[in-house]
């Protein structure tokens, strides 16, 4: 969450570090500030709410000049989204301004011993007691301050998960940074400098990038980029290109990034196939760091994964168990080294997340690894944090997915579980080569298909507009149906901010049914008659339950399959395509509708409220 950007070099600081903040917007946040040094002071400015009324206000009274500057989007943990705890947060003295992201889990203590020793806090967040140390850090002893030196002493000092960027008067073309399970990475300039919490913060200026690794310190200056751990010992980084350019984080004239990234989702799902089937008829993963020999040994996969990205997980437990016949669970990463799960050097830990920030599951994903478990990553973002801890890497290769709600992020990491499944049933033999050809094939030809959705979705956003005073919809689905009615439930949850549910379709009668009156509209995605007909036959009986009870049944149903029009209200067709890949179909109108559902009832698609794009704290 939040939005970091730091900058050092001989543009506007003030005008490259609103840019930033205003491309990371899609972060979610609820407050907005910045920090300028200029004529050896620091110069401030910081307002609750939106950008915009940072920039009302930056016009009416507007900062000195300064090519050093720091700014940040907050999204509120410790402390209301006001005016007082917005960030940048300053000492006693005003020589030191701090940001940042995460959560400082013994502030409480830190405050106290400080409120001790005289100093005087003007917010109710965590993050000022960083500017009190600070301040102590550097207080003036005839020397030079070194604030690098300093954030390395206090950062031993503090517990918790964060990123940490700060200025001094006294050291005028310097930033510091530093983190510990939160995200920041630098970029390198021509003559000027960047850090940020996400490459997106900078991409108009440069797209050569360092990655920052755990527990390090780094000082940014206009010529120079330098990484050391909390010792102060040189610290390992890693310096890479971003392959995407401006152009994939803009709108590119559509109403909102969201409805962008929809459209976008045949040429994500060709890119995250691009390269797999090597010139040998095998496939090939991104970073396979684990032999076949460690693949060969493995008794049970746990998938791990938060909101979306479980539903994903969800789809690949049907694939992954047909393909392998390797035992797999499906836990939420929030979950899940709460319960004390049983593991082994032989267990296989499939770690989801977008970002490759989301904390619940690195922390889940740490947990495994103290217990020996192996972990391969599904991951959109090169040099997050979730990828460098894992024993393997899958990208996705989606391209940036602004909108908070996840649509290409989610096909696409789909198709990784896919590719992972394959993968195992490839190096265990459970599968002929010729058999995973066959499936490769299939893959391939989804992205044909899902134009052939999305060029048929008018009536889809008609009915989301009919529909948009429902106060309830339900989504019914059997075997990969129900991730996906899950997955529509939850979309729905996020941008119209109405009550959804998804429901196993079996387990109507076991309760739900209940809920069922005159007028509900009842989504319900019914699997191929050719591949799983006795099921196809149980949801079209499901649909004659509900329907008998007055529920509005709107279904999604294969091309062809004429049994469900006397049970349907409402058709909305799919192309025909194997059991299992059918998510990557059955998906995209509810995508659609929900969307234009909460357009319709006036909501921002985009950033719906109290939420964040990147969840970087439990």
């Amino acid at each position: 969450m939040c939005g970091i950007v730091g900058y050092v070099g001989g543009q506007s600081a003030l005008d490259v570090v609103v840019e930033g903040l205003r491309r990371l917007e899609y972060r979610g946040y609820d407050s907005a500030g910045v920090a300028l040094l200029a004529d050896g002071k620091l110069a401030t400015d910081k307002k609750a709410g939106k950008l915009a009324n940072l920039e009302s206000s930056l016009a009416e009274s507007p900062l000195p000049a300064a090519t050093t500057g720091i700014g940040h989007t907050r999204w509120a943990t410790h402390g209301g989204p006001t005016d007082r705890n917005a960030h940048p947060h300053l000492d006693c003295t005003g020589s030191v301004a701090v940001i940042h992201n995460g959560i400082i889990e013994n502030f409480a203590l830190l405050r106290a011993e400080l409120e001790g020793r005289g100093h005087q806090m003007s917010s109710d967040t965590d993050t000022e007691v960083v500017a009190h140390l600070l301040e102590e850090e550097t207080r003036g002893n005839g020397e030079a301050v070194d604030l690098a030196d300093a954030m390395r002493r206090v950062c031993r000092r503090l517990e918790g998960s964060f990123t940490l960027v700060a200025t001094h008067v006294d050291a005028p073309e310097l930033v510091v940074g530093a983190r510990r399970n939160s995200p920041l990475v630098a970029g390198r300039g021509n003559g000027e400098n960047f850090l940020a919490s996400d490459v997106a913060a900078f991409i108009t200026h440069t797209r050569e990038a360092v990655e920052l690794g755990q527990d390090q310190v780094v000082e940014v200056t206009a010529k120079s980029i330098t990484v050391t751990d909390f010792d102060g010992n040189p610290g390992e980084s890693r310096e890479y290109h971003v392959e995407w350019d401006l152009s994939a984080a803009e709108k590119g004239g559509y109403d909102y990034f969201m409805l962008k990234e929809i459209d976008e989702q045949p040429q994500a799902v060709a890119d995250t196939m691009l390269g797999r089937l090597g010139a040998d008829g095998r496939l090939h993963l991104d970073e396979m760091r684990l032999s076949d020999d460690d693949l060969r040994a493995v008794d049970k996969i746990i998938v791990i994964a938060c909101g979306t990205a479980f539903h994903a997980g969800l789809v690949a437990k049907y694939a992954i168990e047909h393909w392998t016949r390797i035992p797999c669970e499906v836990e939420l990463a929030s979950e899940f080294r709460y319960r004390d799960p049983v593991l082994t050097r032989s267990t296989l830990i499939v770690a989801i997340s977008q970002s490759g920030e989301t904390m619940d599951t690195l922390m889940a994903l740490r947990h495994a690894r103290e217990q020996q478990a192996r972990v391969l990553a599904i991951c959109n973002t090169n040099g997050s944090t979730i990828p460098r801890e894992s024993d393997a890497v899958l990208y996705t290769h989606a391209g940036p997915e602004v909108a908070v709600a996840s649509t290409k992020g989610y096909l696409t990491q789909i198709v990784a579980c896919f590719l992972v499944g394959l993968y195992l049933a490839q190096v265990r033999g459970t599968k002929f080569g010729d058999e995973i050809r066959a499936v490769v094939d299939d893959l391939r030809g989804m992205p044909a298909k899902i134009s052939d959705v999305l060029a048929s979705m008018d009536p889809v956003r008609a009915l989301g507009r009919e529909l948009r005073d429902a106060t309830s919809v339900l989504f019914l689905g059997r075997h990969v149906g129900y991730p996906t009615a899950l997955e529509g439930a939850l979309k729905l949850k996020e941008l119209a901010y109405m009550h959804a549910e998804g429901f196993a379709a079996g387990e109507l009668k076991h309760g739900p049914i209940a809920l069922i009156e005159d007028g509900v509209p009842v989504i319900a995605v019914v699997p191929s008659p050719r591949g799983r007909g006795v099921l196809h036959d149980k949801v079209v009986s499901n649909l004659q339950e509900v329907r008998a009870r007055g529920a509005r049944t709107i279904v999604i149903a294969e091309e062809g399959d004429t049994a469900v029009e006397p049970y349907a209200d409402t058709v909305i067709r799919i192309p025909q395509s194997p059991t299992l890949l059918q998510p990557l179909l059955s998906t995209v109108p509810l995508q659609v509708f929900a969307c234009e559902m909460a357009d319709a009832r006036g909501h921002d698609v985009d950033q719906p409220r109290n939420l964040a794009k990147s969840v970087t704290v439990e």
